[in-house]
């Protein structure tokens, strides 16, 4: 018997509960230390005081972007269906998960995150606040009752970009299984208005 796409996913699915299963497991320390090793650190940007962790080198390193992959689904394999990448950072991120799982015997699809204004007909619109400023997320009409979501994004800041997406999920009906992330700030204490998130490097 063929397996659904997590898109077609329904409960009482002979799959349902099956999907996001896989052999990922967490990458060894000295891994991990290579990766973080090619961050790009950016002090007064997007604005002064401000530090951004930039992740882009990685993400054009084979080795390290397995490394991030493995590392951020390693705690979560066999609970979620779909994995909902942040824009813009976040998409890579979960595509690059998602190919893992479903290499290494698992199957997950891929939500996206997008900031307000750039989906023609999205299903659902969340607001917060930013280190920096305000922004709003938007969700595609892609989510159904019975997906089981983890967030990813590359950094957790204030927390308010991981919890507009856990209240946007919810709010179509889907449940948020976890979230994680690359870099945590530490000064920010974002985990107080995000909830418990796995993050693998703190700043």
């Amino acid at each position: 018997m063929r397996r659904p796409s997590a898109g077609v996913l329904r409960r009482g699915s002979p799959w349902f509960g099956q999907l996001g299963l896989s052999t990922v497991s967490a990458p060894a320390p000295e891994a991990l230390n290579r990766a973080k090793s090619l961050f790009a650190v950016i002090p007064d940007y997007p604005e002064p005081g401000v530090t951004f962790q930039d992740i882009t080198p990685v993400l054009a390193d084979p080795e390290g972007l397995t490394t991030l992959a493995e590392a951020l689904l390693a705690p979560f394999a066999g609970q979620f269906d779909l994995i909902a990448g942040i824009e813009a950072r976040g998409f890579l991120l979960a595509g690059a998960m998602a190919g893992l799982t479903n290499a290494r015997g698992g199957s997950a699809g891929v939500l996206t995150i997008r900031k307000a204004g750039k989906l023609p007909s999205p299903a659902a619109k969340v607001s917060y606040e930013l280190e920096y400023g305000s922004a709003a997320i938007e969700a595609p009409d892609v989510l159904r009752p019975g997906h089981r979501v983890l967030i990813v994004d590359d950094v957790l800041a204030t927390g308010g970009t991981i919890a507009a997406c856990r209240e946007l999920v919810t709010e179509l009906g889907a449940e948020v299984v976890g979230a994680t992330a690359v870099m945590k700030v530490e000064a920010l204490d974002g985990e107080k208005i995000a909830g418990e998130v796995h993050s693998l490097f703190s700043c």
